[in-house]
């Protein structure tokens, strides 16, 4: 298969044109395969758990409307972590990126619409915080002193901007492919 770049690089519209070598044959092919390697082992990190405990996302499942939980349980693990070695290895990237996406999608609209809240202390668990002792490190007053709000829109944040970052990631790989060192290159020849 012949070379292409998948971002061209015209040595004209460089600031430093001689780079343009670089870019093409070291740092695009680098970054995107980090990139890819990223993205895929974070999804099968995150559902490697899931799959060992395949009905332990029932609830869950169930709660955003997809039934039978008993079903769609072990089939969210299986995206994560099939999925995710796929991309990883840039082997069949695009539809394995796409499924990934859209299930991301999917968690992301959860964390925007049902947000952790604002106590994670009862009124009982701040007076004891308040209160004092041995129970609480200076650091653990400090955080849950207001009943752990400011806590839990710091977790809430993160796990939007988590969510968002990946979700993008996916979907950046479901519409380019695996790039230069991939599977999907080596094994088929084509851009799959």
């Amino acid at each position: 298969m012949a070379y292409t770049p998948v971002f061209e690089n015209e040595r004209k519209d460089l600031i430093i044109p001689a780079l343009g070598g670089f870019y093409e044959k070291i740092a695009q092919p680098m970054a995107w395969s980090i990139f890819r390697l990223a993205v895929g082992g974070m999804l099968v990190l995150e559902g490697w758990p899931k799959l060992m405990a395949p009905l332990a996302q029932v609830g869950f499942v169930e709660n955003l409307g997809f039934y039978p939980g008993w079903l769609w349980s072990p089939v969210l693990a299986l995206i994560q972590v099939v999925g995710g070695i796929l991309i990883a290895v840039g082997l069949f990237t695009r539809p394995a990126a796409l499924a990934s996406g859209v299930m991301l999608a999917i968690t992301l609209w959860f964390h925007f619409a049902h947000p952790y809240g604002d106590a994670l202390l009862t009124q009982a668990g701040i007076d004891a915080v308040k209160a004092g002792g041995d129970l609480f490190t200076p650091n653990g007053v400090a955080r849950l002193a207001d009943g752990g709000a400011k806590f839990l829109h710091q977790v809430q944040e993160k796990a939007e901007q988590d969510s968002l970052f990946w979700t993008g990631g996916a979907f950046l790989f479901a519409a380019f492919g695996g790039g230069y060192l991939s599977l999907d290159r080596l094994v088929f020849k084509k851009r799959f």
